[in-house]
């Protein structure tokens, strides 16, 4: 199983084989906090791992139940955690659709930002964030500049992250 080097390591049971004849050709960037808009804690690693305890906050009596993943994290403070090798199907995306293909959990990359929709990311997540693109593009190169996308782009309607408050052209620019 493809695990990076130089990350946390979080193993997530959400997550399958992809089908066969996928291709990893999408990176799909995201943001979450837990609760909205608290940072610094353990509660999206536990959402991950199926073990959000829904007594310590409202919000989460509505989540706990939810079995989703992402393949990757990256915190404020630019630490990187992995919670499902990339070569497997993590439960990102949901319904989904990208430039006519359905279902982009069977063929992307999904990369979770700590924040929200209403607040900057910092200097370290972007800089994590270019060096783990880079990294990435070094075993899929099928993923180039245009392939990389916003839950938003995916999701229209649905979803709004990574959020206004992303500086797509700042990341871009890098690449």
């Amino acid at each position: 199983m493809y695990w990076l080097e130089d990350v946390r390591v979080v193993e997530s049971p959400n997550y399958e084989d992809r089908p066969l004849d996928a291709k990893i050709n999408l990176l799909v960037l995201h943001n979450i906090s837990l609760p909205p808009g608290q940072y610094g804690d353990e509660f999206v690693e536990q959402l991950f791992q199926n073990c959000l305890d829904p007594g310590v906050h409202p919000y989460f009596s509505e989540i706990a139940d939810l079995r989703v993943s992402s393949h990757l994290y990256i915190k404020r403070d630019g630490v990187v955690v992995q919670f499902v090798p990339l070569e497997k199907r993590a439960w990102h995306a949901g319904e989904s659709e990208w430039q006519g293909n359905k279902n982009c959990n069977d063929f992307s990359i999904g990369v979770e930002l700590e924040g929200c929709d209403d607040q900057e990311f910092t200097d370290a997540q972007y800089k994590a964030l270019l060096a783990l693109t880079t990294k990435i593009q070094s075993i899929y190169p099928a993923i180039t500049k245009d392939r990389i996308v916003g839950h938003s782009d995916i999701a229209p309607g649905r979803k709004t992250d990574p959020g206004p408050c992303f500086d797509w052209q700042r990341f871009l620019a890098e690449i």
